[in-house]
Formats: C-alpha cells, structure tokens, sequence
C-alpha cells in the first residue's frame, strides 16, 4: 500500500464516479485531493461558478474527513511541491483532450518520473475514453459521427464508482483559500456537485421521456441544462449516460452525450481544434469588426439572432437551438470567421469547453466534421418553426415585447423607430 497520493483535480470536481480519487482512496493511507488555480489562464465568466464548485467540493471531502487543497500557480510546480512536502509516492489525475491539458499531463508526468513519483492518469470526462475507439479501416479516429456513434454504443462501460466513504488526509496540510465566487454568478446555475445531482435527479425524474419531442423547443424548459455540470465534471457523463438509460425513453439524449464523446476523441486527435481548421475548404472571412461586435452584443437587427445572444449574455447559457441559429448567422450571413464566435461563447458560456464549443463552431462553419459542410440554415424559417410564438425573442428581447409574432418572425417589417432596436445588419427578405 503506497503511503500517501495527490489526486489533482481539474474538469472532474465531484466525488461520485470519481476513477482517480477512486483508486487512491483503495491503494493509499492518505490522499491529498488537490486544485490548483492557474492565473495564466482566466476562467473568464466561469470563475463565479468554479467557485462554487470548489467550495462544495471542499464540502463533501470534509464530510467524508478529507480536504481540498486549494494552491495558486502553475498546476505541475504545484503538485510537484506539495509531493515534496508530504512524502507522496504517487500523483492521480484525470485524462483531458486540450492542447494545453496535453502539455501539461506530459509535463507533470515527466516531472513525477524525473522525482520517482508514480503517476497515473483515468478516464472520467466522457462516457468512453477518448482513446478507445479506433475506426476499422484505419486511422486514430472516428471523423465521421454515425460510425461512431455504432461503435460507441457497443462499447463495453466500465462500471459506475460509488463515491468513498472516507477520505484520510495527512496531518498538517494548509488547506489554502477558496476564489472568491466575484459578482460572475447565474442565478438559473448554481455550481458545484450537489446542485448538479440535484438537477440530474429532478430532470430525469420528470422530463428526460420529453426530450425526443421537446429539445428543440427554444422557449420551453425541456433540456437538462446539465452542460455547465458536465463541462466542470460536477457530474460524471457515465452515470448520466446510466441513469438515463433506467429512467425512460431516452436515446435522442444519450445520443446527445454521444456526440459530446465524438467531438472530444476529434479534440484530442486535433488538439489545435480551436484555432486551426479540422478540415480546410479555403473560405474567406470577412474582416468585419462593426458586424461582429453588433453580433456579439446581441444587436444584428434579426431578433432570433439577438435573442439568442442576449440569453447567453444574461444566463451564462444558450438554447441549442438558438446556437445553431446564432452561428450559422455568423458565418454564413455575415461571413465573419468562425474563430470569432467560437472564441466569444467560450468567453461568455458556463459550459465552454474547447472540444464541444470549438468543435461545435467548426460544424456550423462547413470547417468541421460536417459531411454536408455546404447546408443551408434559413434563420426566418428556423425561429417561425422552433418559436412559433415568438415567445423566446420576447423573453430576451424586451423591445419586441409588445409586436406580434409575423413582425417578429419577419424583421424586415418590424416598424421604423422601435426604441432601442436597430435595423437588420443584412436583408432576410
């Protein structure tokens, strides 16, 4: 039995089917569960809900007699200081796709070899580690989501871990301080573990059978809402994915996490997802700056558009729909580079990661792992079919409150002089 091990947290900030902390717990004396906060990389309008996140996570390793470790610096310098000061022989951590999550496992496994550490990395982000497919006719994965999709879903799982029943902390250890949550808070999110199980419980109790009929609803509440939770692993995509299965009729969502999967075996495949094309169809961007910032403020003059926009600017989250909406706007009505957008929801979302957020944009974009990169999106025909009322636009869109829906619908006839509201950008005549 090894005496001490580090289990450094970082998009898996639970303690339910938790593989690392899991392991460290059966193999070790003490575990010292740590988070190191990296001040080179801002967490942007997440840091309210990260914190939260940590403080509750604290919460449930105190409950079990643990701690969390709260440390400020470069996450490898970090870890490797604190093995140094407590005698730890071994370092767990968890398996991410980014190309700065590359670096920096590659980093902290070479340090832990060069200090005769062991160090040992576990699934956990998604249903099925990104490594463990391979398509049958070559290659290091799946560029294309059907085929994917049929092998992911006869994939053997491994089995969902209860969370341990005591965590053994060494003696002596400052526990460090919590960010403070700031004013970046969402009153429709709250972070951490707790509020995430408490979502997860409440929307497959009674609404997961709904959501083949409902998801595309812009101004129904008939999706989880559970991607903020999934993106800081408050809850574990396994278990997800399991409960879902019990709980109904609930494939269109489980191929909902299917793609999630799909898009983070391509990110760890293409780590530069987020800056380079996945697959380059020589487009040209127009360098519109006027045109971007009046998308990204939620002020195109389209109200679908601008709904969408403001939602995430007030909610920290975004309808799928109306993302696809809003992208596809971006792109292919303004001719804007994808990179723009992408970079702004990843900004402004609680759920931005770079495999769903950067590979989602390069879809929209014709750039990704589209097969029909050229498909038409009409955005008049999208918002009268999935907001036939118009109730969504008026939800965000206070200026149109009081029009009809054929107005609404239909910008170009929305009256001169509307307070506040600008003409369109373009004609959707």
């Amino acid at each position: 039995m090894t005496d001490t091990v580090i289990v450094l947290f970082s998009r898996d900030l639970r303690v339910h089917d938790h593989p690392a902390l899991a392991a460290a717990c059966e193999r070790a004396r003490h575990v010292i569960p740590l988070f190191v906060i990296d001040p080179d990389i801002p967490a942007g309008n997440r840091l309210g809900f990260l914190a939260e996140c940590l403080a509750d996570l604290r919460g449930s390793l105190r409950e079990r007699g643990g701690e969390l470790v709260v440390r400020r610096g470069d996450p490898v310098a970090e870890t490797m200081r604190l093995a140094g000061e407590s005698g730890a022989g071994a370092v767990h951590t968890g398996v991410d796709v980014s190309a700065l999550a590359h670096r920096r496992q590659r980093r902290l496994a070479a340090e832990c070899e060069r200090a005769g550490v062991e160090f040992r990395a576990f699934p956990g982000l998604t249903v099925v580690p990104p490594d463990a497919l391979r398509p049958s006719g070559g290659g290091d994965h799946y560029r294309v989501f059907t085929p994917y999709w049929r092998a992911w879903s006869r994939q053997p799982r491994r089995d969902v871990l209860k969370a341990p029943g005591v965590v053994h902390v060494p003696e002596g250890l400052s526990p460090g301080r919590l960010p403070e949550p700031g004013h970046e808070t969402y009153e429709l999110f709250r972070g951490g573990e707790t509020a995430g199980r408490r979502r997860m419980e409440q929307w497959l109790r009674h609404c997961v059978d709904d959501y083949a009929d409902g998801h595309d609803d812009m101004a129904g509440n008939r999706t989880s809402r559970l991607s903020p939770y999934l993106r800081f692993g408050c809850v574990s995509p396994l278990e997800l994915e399991s409960l879902a299965g019990e709980a109904g009729d609930a494939g269109e969502f489980v191929r909902q996490l299917c793609w999630r999967d799909f898009f983070h075996q391509v990110t760890r495949a293409f780590p530069r997802i987020n800056r380079d094309d996945y697959r380059p169809r020589g487009h040209e961007w127009c360098d519109d700056e006027h045109a971007a910032q009046a998308w990204r403020e939620g002020m195109t003059g389209i109200p679908i558009v601008d709904a969408g926009i403001r939602q995430m600017l007030a909610e920290g989250w975004m309808h799928n729909r109306a993302r696809l909406i809003v992208g596809s706007f971006l792109v292919r009505r303004l001719r804007v580079d994808w990179r723009v957008g992408a970079d702004h929801f990843f900004e402004r979302l609680l759920d931005g990661d770079v495999a769903n957020n950067y590979g989602n944009w390069q879809w929209v974009a014709g750039t990704g792992n589209d097969t029909r990169p050229n498909r038409p999106v009409n955005h008049i025909r999208q918002a009268k079919r999935y907001d036939p009322e118009g109730e969504y636009v008026r939800r965000y869109v206070p200026e149109l409150a009081t029009l009809p829906k054929r107005v609404i619908h239909e910008p170009w006839k929305l009256p001169s002089g509307v307070p506040g509201y600008p003409a369109p950008l373009v004609s959707m005549a």
